[in-house]
């Protein structure tokens, strides 16, 4: 393709309306064309093998195979094209989805038609472009991956004890009498445990010592 013929657009969305509007977005600017329109991800597919577009719109909430899926086929059997989401969703897990499946750029369809212009000429020449929105999710992301994990406090043989008897079902009372300590000793065992669990409740406790087999 030569520098002055015009990016070749494919747009993807299942609602009829949407790719109208856009398409309509798309006549405005000589430099783009609108060669293609697919309603759910196994169409775009089949309609990236026949037309091969520079740009894909891909929205990600569609019938049939979703947009983060369709994206990860394109990409994987044709490489050479760009795919920028275009979505009415910001939150954090499409973000990743699409970003991870190999999506240029994730924008919102509240973007106006030079924004959407800029950031189809900005994917074809293989620079992304992100909604302030989904950039905040990656940086939320970036975040909570280099948060310290929390050390726990490993548990001490008599509240290994008062737990395992807690997964059996007994209450506090029955904990000191099967221990036979004051109920004022199982309810300190019962606090520390809770708090080293980093839970607030026995259910949670219970359901913590089985996933994790803190008790024998």
């Amino acid at each position: 393709m030569s520098s002055k013929d015009p990016i070749r657009i494919m747009l993807v969305d299942d609602h009829a309306m949407v790719r109208s509007g856009l398409a309509a977005f798309l006549l405005i600017f000589d430099d783009l064309s609108l060669v293609a329109e697919a309603s759910n991800g196994l169409e775009a597919l089949r309609l990236c093998e026949q037309n091969r577009p520079d740009v894909v719109l891909m929205d990600l909430v569609m019938p049939e195979m979703d947009g983060a899926a369709a994206t990860r086929a394109i990409k994987e059997r044709f490489p050479e094209i760009q795919v920028l989401a275009l979505t009415s969703f910001k939150e954090d897990h499409l973000v990743h989805q699409a970003l991870e499946a190999g999506a240029t750029g994730y924008l919102l369809k509240n973007i106006s038609a030079d924004q959407l212009a800029t950031a189809i000429r900005d994917a074809h020449a293989g620079r992304p472009t992100l909604a302030p929105e989904a950039a905040q999710a990656l940086i939320r992301a970036t975040r909570a991956a280099h948060q310290p994990t929390p050390t726990v406090e490993p548990l001490t043989e008599r509240e290994q004890e008062v737990l395992a008897l807690m997964v059996e079902g007994l209450g506090n009372s029955a904990i000191a009498e099967r221990l036979v300590v004051s109920l004022s000793t199982v309810k300190f065992h019962v606090s520390n445990i809770l708090a080293k669990l980093g839970v607030e409740s026995r259910t949670e406790a219970v359901s913590r010592a089985l996933k994790k087999r803190l008790v024998r």
